[in-house]
């Protein structure tokens, strides 16, 4: 056992066609080639919650203290988001709404994708999380239409955008200092 900290790359859609698991396999890659962290994917496809229900919040259900366990395992997250609608993906707003402890106190970074590099999907999720007491980075990865078109359609790589390395290589500096400096202070 280490003493780095446990990393969630969260997958926020669960469409059948979804684009998140690229982004999710590049960023997978970058994060394992570090030795300061230890990462993890959380796919929501393998928590299929029931729509929240408030007068449960105590009685959540299997799917739910599954959910609320991982994320209480862990020390971070980054949500990899598409764009849908200006906003998140409803299951992902879903699935936040099945914990609330399990997050405090803990750093989230975010890569997203859509039109305009997902960033109202992300500005979206930072009102959300700072409800749940999660600490939002301001560097994220954001997948713009002339990265996203390209990757889709596997005309292109994430080779071919190496700024986007240099963006997660940031992220994840920055991602790996708030979850140490955190779970030191959770400690306490």
């Amino acid at each position: 056992m280490t003493n780095r900290p446990r990393i969630g790359i969260v997958i926020s859609t669960t469409r059948a066609a979804r684009f998140a698991d690229k982004p999710t396999q590049w960023l997978q890659s970058i994060a394992e080639s570090r030795s300061d962290l230890d990462i993890e994917i959380v796919d929501l496809r393998d928590y299929p919650l029931p729509f929240f229900d408030e007068s449960l919040v105590h009685d959540d259900g299997p799917a739910g203290a599954k959910w609320a366990t991982k994320m209480a395992e862990l020390d971070g997250y980054i949500f990899v988001t598409a764009e849908y609608n200006h906003s998140i993906p409803g299951v992902l707003k879903n699935a936040l709404d099945h914990a609330h402890a399990e997050y405090n106190r803990k750093p989230a970074a975010f890569v997203g994708y859509g039109g305009v590099g997902g960033a109202r999907a992300v500005e979206q999720l930072r009102l959300i999380l700072a409800e749940l007491q999660i600490a939002t980075l301001k560097h994220a990865v954001h997948i713009n239409a002339n990265e996203l078109v390209p990757l889709m359609k596997s005309e292109k790589t994430f080779a071919d955008f190496p700024y986007l390395t240099e963006a997660a290589n940031v992220m994840l500096d920055q991602l790996v200092w708030w979850a140490n400096a955190l779970k030191t202070a959770r400690a306490a």
